[in-house]
């Protein structure tokens, strides 16, 4: 019954895990799209009355003006027909001779006034003329001849269709309002910010002055002097060629650069403050698509949202958020499509560009910076994605990216353009207008047909000859000369004034400091050093918060993690049934071939347990921590809780820590045949599970997925050797009380050995002894599996914090 109960729970798990997911998802997509589609179909009827309205008021003021001309034409006539007073007092008389009209008749007129209200069409007509804006309109339910009352605001808003309804109306609004303000800028946005719904977010400006970073150990220059300021509000674009320092630039404005020495400064919103102060509000597309490859689109887009937006949003507005960033980076048709990974196909590699990007956006952060984000996408995408951009920069958020080779329109839709030279020199940094007037001025002009930074890259790169006397090395020093700055004393030689003398004193330095093998090998060790110091001293620093958001808490994203990892799992239901599978199968093979020998009571066969339970379980177990690190490392930079992280995976891991020794036992215990009862082999697994997982973390953390896996096949049959070699000698015996897999044998066997009686006592008696194994020794063996777990899981945790990689 147990085999047919645990075969039946691994056919439901194959099959209908993944099918339960996407009916869900299904009928979600549903309740969205009629809601999409009302929304629509209300911002469309409102346009239209806006649009009679218009048309009405311009023929009543035409019909005003005509009357008033012949108004004023008669005026002269109309004053010498205007009756006498004497006629009007006759008509008043007339009129009160007239015979009453009777009570019944004038309360029956008045009663039927009061009944009589406007119709369901009047009202809406009012409401539209009375508020243009306003969520109520033309928002008619099949079935139901009444208008919606006004739509709740977000707090107030429980169900799935009003929240969609909700962030679908307000995305209507917005798009009706960008068509009315196209050639809005963010100061036009804040001069009118009280009068419109437009939200801005709290500004971050980044100034930098004589940026210089060099590498510890080797002193070679990553970046040098670089001075400027990238400002909220505008969209910067960062290009150079290769080994010009685009993305270490990034990294030092983002306070993510390790292993370099820094010098000169950084002010935010010109204050010396650290950038780490402000990471709840700023975010980081990395260069790599780093999203999760077995959750939806909205999934991924939807868990960034939930943990990183402020905890006192309603959840009406988060789905706002969600809902605009999607439909601003073209992703409504793959919103329910799997990302998808190497081995399981999925989105098109633009569109998983732009989830990258939108997994930053969701957050609404105040200063995004994006390396790279249009690489590997065509045009049309690219165009989308910085208008989206663009949008952003419409509330406020200073935006700077790297970008190559961009298309003339895309070049224009820069509002700052920044241009390093190799060694991360400035050629350029003002606005991506003026660019071609400066370089005009340097006497270099862009050919026809050609963009202006990819002709400039290409005179850096040394590829095109400049029509002027300025060479590409002397561009920098033009730069520094044109702003003020003070050139470097190893960059004197490039100036036109002092080349000859310079140039000597340069050759002779470089020869004077030229190094030996000795000496290289040994900056390499310490600048490698210096790189594992800062990456250690940076996981633990801690900023004073000045961002002003306050997060979800440890428990509120653990709830959050718990159920993306439930989510991931069940759609890895195949890879959990192959695990299940192959413990079925092991069980059934030990166990016919390890049968109870009454004399040892079954110790071969135990020992074969613990190397196949703890071989599998481990391998198992290494892919909670091995298949995610890299997201894991971007989701920590930004904030996000570890310890919640931690505990979901352990949480959910302990499914299979229940589970895995029912199905072990389920073949083994039938084919062995011990003495001992079936609770007591489970209990023993179940702490050998929770053992092994717990130091399948620590690999997994640590090392990369190879060595590993290497380490999780070595460990458990070297232990399980020491600990089953006869006790003679004293270092081995000691070595042996170390070891798990003693305390596990030792607790299949005592639990085995309970059962015998008689005359059996003298050979249980004997037996035991040689092994040095205690009848009263089993609870303490099961303590002392399940103190080795929960220390295994402290020391991974510890490992997680400390040496991860950003």
């Amino acid at each position: 019954m147990l085999i047919a109960a645990v075969t039946t729970l691994l056919l439901i798990i194959v099959n209908c895990s993944d099918q339960a997911l996407s009916t869900r998802e299904k009928r979600a997509a549903k309740s969205r799209e009629a809601a999409a589609r009302q929304a629509r179909e209300t911002a469309q009827a409102r346009e239209r009355w806006k649009v009679a309205k218009n048309v009405a008021k311009k023929g009543g003021s035409a019909l005003q003006a005509q009357l008033s001309q012949t108004f004023s034409r008669r005026t002269s006539g109309f004053k010498a027909e205007q009756p006498k007073v004497s006629d009007v007092g006759k008509s008043q008389t007339e009129a009160a001779l007239l015979p009453p009209m009777p009570s019944g008749t004038a309360s029956a007129s008045s009663e039927k006034a009061k009944k009589k209200e406007p119709s369901t069409l009047t009202k809406m007509m009012h409401a539209l003329e009375d508020d243009p804006d306003g969520q109520e309109g033309f928002k008619l339910e099949i079935g139901d001849k009444n208008i919606k009352k006004q739509m709740p605001k977000g707090k107030q808003l429980h169900s799935h269709t009003q929240i969609f309804k909700y962030a679908y109306g307000q995305i209507e609004k917005e798009k009706a309002m960008q068509q009315d303000q196209k050639n809005l800028t963010f100061s036009g946005i804040i001069s009118m910010a009280t009068d419109t719904d437009v939200k801005t977010r709290p500004v971050i400006e980044v100034a930098f002055k004589d940026l210089t970073l060099t590498l510890k150990g080797k002193k070679k220059h990553l970046m040098r002097g670089v001075t400027g300021k990238i400002m909220p509000g505008r969209v910067s674009a960062v290009m150079g060629p290769s080994g010009a320092g685009k993305t270490t630039f990034l990294s030092a404005l983002a306070g993510k650069a390790t292993g370099c020495t820094m010098t000169g400064s950084i002010l935010i919103n010109g204050k010396n403050e650290s950038i780490h102060s402000y990471k709840k509000i700023i975010g980081f597309v990395p260069q790599d698509d780093i999203v999760h490859g077995n959750l939806t689109v909205e999934e991924n887009l939807r868990f960034s949202a939930r943990c990183r937006l402020s905890a006192d949003m309603p959840k009406a507005d988060k789905v706002l958020v969600i809902e605009r960033v999607i439909e601003a980076l073209g992703l409504q048709t793959v919103r329910d499509s799997v990302v998808g990974t190497v081995e399981k196909r999925g989105i098109s590699g633009g569109q998983r560009k732009r989830v990258n990007v939108g997994l930053e956006m969701v957050m609404e952060p105040s200063l995004l910076i994006l390396d790279e984000p249009t690489s590997g996408l065509d045009s049309s995408s690219s165009l989308l994605l910085i208008r989206a951009l663009r949008r952003e920069a419409l509330e406020g958020v200073n935006i700077c990216m790297v970008v190559h080779q961009p298309s003339y329109a895309l070049f224009k839709m820069f509002d700052d353009f920044i241009l390093l030279a190799k060694g991360g020199l400035t050629v350029y940094h003002g606005s991506a207008k003026k660019v071609e007037e400066y370089f005009a001025g340097l006497g270099i002009t862009v050919p026809e047909r050609v963009t202006p930074p990819d002709h400039y890259i290409d005179i850096l790169e040394g590829i095109v000859k400049t029509n002027s006397n300025v060479t590409h090395e002397q561009l920098p020093i033009r730069w520094m000369l044109h702003n003020g700055y003070p050139v470097p004393p190893d960059m004197l030689h490039y100036a036109d004034s002092i080349g000859a003398i310079s140039s000597g004193l340069n050759s002779s330095a470089a020869e004077s400091t030229e190094q030996s093998f000795a000496g290289d090998l040994w900056a390499d060790v310490v600048s490698n050093v210096e790189l594992h110091r800062d990456h250690i001293e940076r996981n633990y620093l801690k900023s004073k918060d000045l961002s002003n958001r306050r997060t979800p808490g440890v428990s509120r994203q653990y709830r959050y993690f718990v159920g993306r990892i439930c989510k991931q799992r069940l759609r890895e239901a195949r890879l959990q049934a192959v695990d299940y599978l192959i413990l079925l199968l092991a069980g059934a093979c030990l166990g016919t071939l390890a049968k109870v020998d009454d004399e040892t009571f079954g110790s071969l066969g135990y020992t074969y347990t613990v190397i196949a339970v703890s071989l599998l379980c481990k391998i198992a177990a290494l892919r909670s921590f091995t298949q995610d690190k890299l997201h894991y490392w971007r989701e920590s930079e930004s904030g996000i809780s570890s310890l919640a992280y931690f505990l979901s995976k352990d949480t959910i891991d302990h499914f299979n820590t229940i589970v895995k020794p029912l199905v072990y036992l389920s073949m083994f215990y039938f084919f062995n045949s011990p003495r001992s009862t079936f609770a007591d082999n489970y209990v023993v697994l179940l702490c050998l599970v929770y053992c092994v997982t717990g130091i399948a973390y620590i690999f997994a953390i640590y090392f990369a997925p190879g060595p590993a896996q290497l380490w999780s096949v070595l460990l458990p049959v070297v232990l399980t050797l020491v600990a089953s070699q006869e006790q003679d000698s004293i270092l081995v015996r000691h070595l042996g009380y170390l070891c798990y897999p003693k305390w596990a044998m030792e607790a299949f066997v005592i639990a085995n050995a309970e059962r015998y009686s008689g005359v059996w006592l003298i050979t249980r008696c004997n037996s035991l002894r040689e092994n040095g194994y205690d009848l009263g020794h089993w609870g303490l063996c099961l303590q002392l599996l399940i103190l080795t777990g929960i220390l295994s899981r402290f020391a991974a945790f510890f490992l997680l914090v400390t040496f991860q990689k950003k």
